[in-house]
């Protein structure tokens, strides 16, 4: 069994004749979804302190400059994390009301697999095929 990649969890092998999002299923993609959640948490902690650790004035404008990047680059990567907790919070409480792992658009089961790979998803892959051809047409 392979390992998801960022929570190290062996994927979901459903039994037979079990339904879809049964309660060992949720309980699953909620063990992900937390694990997952704590490790960006943990980050962005670890990175806020980094930032207040290593703010140094230089006075060589070109290391100055080169660290404002770095920070730049530092805090759109934290805004992204952040925006990304957001969506898992959003997963969990959509495990706890009965709705994770249905596509918002149609209602159609999205897939363990899908979840698995992307556990945040919302539509399935069909309607996010659309949803992808549409925004491509827009521009």
């Amino acid at each position: 069994m392979t390992e998801s990649p960022k929570t190290g969890f062996a994927p979901y092998q459903p039994k037979k004749g079990e339904a879809y999002m049964s309660e060992p299923q949720k309980e699953h993609f909620r063990q992900i979804l937390r694990a997952w959640r704590d490790e960006l948490t943990a980050e962005m902690d670890r990175a806020r302190h980094r930032m207040q650790d290593e703010t140094i004035n230089y006075p060589d404008p070109t290391d100055r400059a080169t660290q404002e990047s770095e920070m730049t680059l530092e805090l759109r990567t934290r805004d992204r994390e952040r925006k990304l907790i957001r969506k898992i919070e959003e997963a969990l409480d959509e495990v706890d009301t009965g709705e994770y792992g249905y596509c918002e658009s149609c209602g159609a089961e999205i897939g363990l697999r899908r979840l698995e790979a992307r556990p945040t998803a919302t539509l399935c892959i069909d309607c996010k095929s659309l949803a992808e051809i549409r925004e491509r047409q827009m521009g």
